[in-house]
């Protein structure tokens, strides 16, 4: 029997998705909750995308073989920075990695002279002069299949640096400004990485030509710092069954993925 979890987590105490030694992980939270309920001590998780230490999510999905648990109780052993929001029986041999189309990131930068005390782990505080045009152009040029080799850290397991990009596009909602993105994967830091370049776009530090020719396989060293992992989230992740990921953006914007 295969379950599937839907889960939203605030990832600031955690040293990121992935089971750890010595460390504090989603993973080794959710899997110890569900072990205690269903007594199986080797029940493994598996997940749409692997987050990093700091990186938050409101949409993360997961699958495992055994049947499905209430969440509440789940919650209940479950500690306050994460939470299960839906536990679902799914057909037979679903994977939560392998079967998903893209997943969706959303990326926070607050935009204003003084920081905020409530987003301050919410959202990566940016007090210099923006150019809001720059941003959007930058986020237009990202639709499409690129090489991102750019955009992740030199020292890498991947062997693909493609990716195709369905949509992205820059919110602007007062001082606050979401980069939103989806694709049919990322790579380690590959949405912060973006994030922290198009700031320097948006900033007068780096041209938009030479934003564009960043996405044809450039060294790392070309491209800009990484942004903060606090201002990230995994949104959505959407399934061959469930229409659209822009719809997913709305079901999921809360008023959505380095990852």
């Amino acid at each position: 029997m295969t379950s599937r979890l839907l889960l939203e987590y605030d990832g600031t105490r955690f040293a990121g998705w992935a089971r750890q030694p010595g460390q504090r992980t989603v993973q080794e939270a959710v899997e110890h909750a569900l072990r205690t309920i269903l007594r199986e001590d080797d029940l493994t998780l598996t997940v749409a995308g692997r987050t990093d230490a700091g990186v938050h999510a409101w949409g993360q999905v997961c699958s495992y073989e055994h049947e499905a648990v209430d969440p509440l109780r789940l919650n209940a052993l479950l500690p306050g920075d994460v939470a299960v929001l839906d536990c679902n029986p799914a057909p037979a041999g679903f994977d939560a990695r392998r079967d998903a189309l893209s997943r969706t990131y959303c990326y926070r930068v607050l935009h204003r002279r003084a920081r905020s005390v409530w987003l301050a782990q919410r959202a990566h505080w940016y007090g210099w002069e923006l150019d809001h045009e720059a941003l959007s152009a930058c986020a237009r040029a990202l639709a499409g299949t690129h090489d991102f080799r750019a955009f992740t850290p030199s020292e890498t397991h991947h062997t693909r640096f493609e990716r195709d990009v369905h949509a992205a596009e820059w919110r602007m909602d007062g001082d606050l400004l979401e980069f939103w993105i989806t694709a049919d994967s990322f790579m380690r830091h590959m949405n912060r990485v973006l994030v922290g370049t198009m700031l320097e776009v948006a900033g007068a530090r780096r041209s938009l030509e030479d934003f564009v020719a960043l996405l044809d396989g450039r060294p790392r060293a070309d491209a800009a710092a990484t942004a903060p992992p606090y201002g990230l989230a995994l949104a959505a992740v959407a399934y061959a069954a469930e229409g659209s990921t822009i719809e997913g953006w709305t079901a999921c914007d809360e008023g959505a993925a380095d990852q």
